[in-house]
Order: structure tokens, then sequence, then C-alpha cells
């Protein structure tokens, strides 16, 4: 099986305001319908190391793989076109436009992407939200609805162009323990029932226990790339 997404040997260094290697020889891969959770002391390098994963910062060494496809060293066009395309991402904070209504905001990485028609986008994006139970606040506006209901927009929104996989970073750190169970079980069906891979950096023990993996780094290092969860 070819992973979904797989690195070898990454490194990263700050050079500013004195060189630091921040990313040592990361090496790890995430398989089809997987649900892994990054761990790790602040400063370790997790966000570092999603923002490389997710193809915004390319510069590092060594070599990161999409769908078996090589991505390092393309231009910024290419990988634009590929982030919004193959990867779907819930950060802690929603970012939807408050202005905008909910199905709006489903829809904008999909206009995006320019594949499908409009009303071919807003199917989709109404699929999306009755997936996720929150149909009946399309025609809300995002500054109208609660943070739980934020949030389930953002996965609405992160899953609309079908990606290879979702990367998260801290989704449930802004949501009281209810709402987290939630979202939990949201990426936990989607890994299960629709075999989405999940890739999502968390301090949150409990939520990454219930993955079926966990990374756990420290000091710019992985620790143990293949650990179940349950051993943790």
């Amino acid at each position: 099986m070819t992973p979904v997404l797989q690195t070898k040997n990454i490194n990263k260094y700050f050079r500013k305001p004195v060189l630091f290697h921040v990313l040592k020889d990361i090496n790890f891969s995430v398989n089809k319908g997987e649900f892994t959770s990054i761990m790790g002391k602040s400063g370790c390098g997790k966000s570092t190391l999603l923002y490389i994963l997710s193809t915004m910062d390319t510069d590092y060494e060594g070599e990161l793989f999409l769908n078996g496809e090589k991505v390092t060293g393309k231009d910024r066009n290419y990988l634009s076109h590929v982030r919004n395309r193959d990867i779907g991402f819930v950060f802690q904070f929603h970012y939807l436009l408050s202005e905008f209504s909910v199905l709006e905001n489903v829809m904008l990485p999909a206009k995006k992407l320019g594949e499908l028609s409009f009303s071919e986008i807003e199917h989709n994006a109404m699929e999306k939200l009755k997936m996720l139970e929150i149909d009946h606040l399309a025609m809300k506006r995002a500054s109208r609805i609660s943070g739980g209901e934020k949030q389930r927009v953002a996965i609405a929104r992160a899953l609309i162009n079908n990606p290879s996989i979702i990367m998260g970073d801290e989704p449930t750190g802004n949501l009281d323990s209810y709402n987290a169970d939630n979202v939990f079980n949201i990426f936990r069906r989607l890994s299960h029932e629709q075999g989405l891979s999940l890739l999502v950096v968390t301090h949150d023990k409990d939520f990454a226990k219930k993955t079926d993996r966990i990374i756990q780094m420290s000091d710019g290092k992985v620790l143990s790339g293949s650990l179940p969860a349950s051993n943790v």
C-alpha cells in the first residue's frame, strides 16, 4: 500500500538570530484510513513539522511525498493546487469568515479549486453539512453560531474537496470536553467509515490515546513513529 503521506530524512533549520536545528531526521508515514496524532512538549517542533507536511513551508532538507508523489522542490503554484485539492485543514481557531453564511464558508475551497460548477459545489457543501448534522445552519451567518458548531463547519470546509488527508493543529484546543469529544468522534467516523487519513497535532492525552497511533516528538526528533495509542 502506498502511504498517503511519507517523510524521508526531513531536517529543518532556523537561521536567525542564530543557527538552530529544529527538526532532525524525521521519518514516518501515514497510511490510508489511519488516524494518527503527534504529541510532544511545547517547542519540540510539532507545529513546524505540520507546516512542512502541509507544503506551506518549503525551506527544509529531505523529501516529502503525498500519495506517492514527491512534492519537495515543486513550485508554489503547484503546491498551492495540491494543498487545496489533497489536504484539508482544521485548526484550533476556525478561521471562518464571520459575515459569510455557513454554506458560503464551506464552499470557499472548492470555488478556489475551480473544478466544479457553482451548483455542484453548493450541492457538495450541503452534503458535507448534512454528514456533520449541521445542514440546518447552512444559511446562518458564521458569526451567529456556537463555538462547537463553528468547528464542525471548519471540518465540513476541510472536507469539501474530498482530500486525501486531514491535518489538524490542536483542533480541540479551544473547545470544552463535550465539543472536543464530538470533534474526535467525527474524525474517528471519517477514518473508519470513509477511509480518510488524519494527522492531528495535540496536547490532549485523552484525545491522542483514542487515535490509532501516536507519533511522539521531543527536541525535534520522532521518538516513536509507530506506537499504538493504547500503549501510551
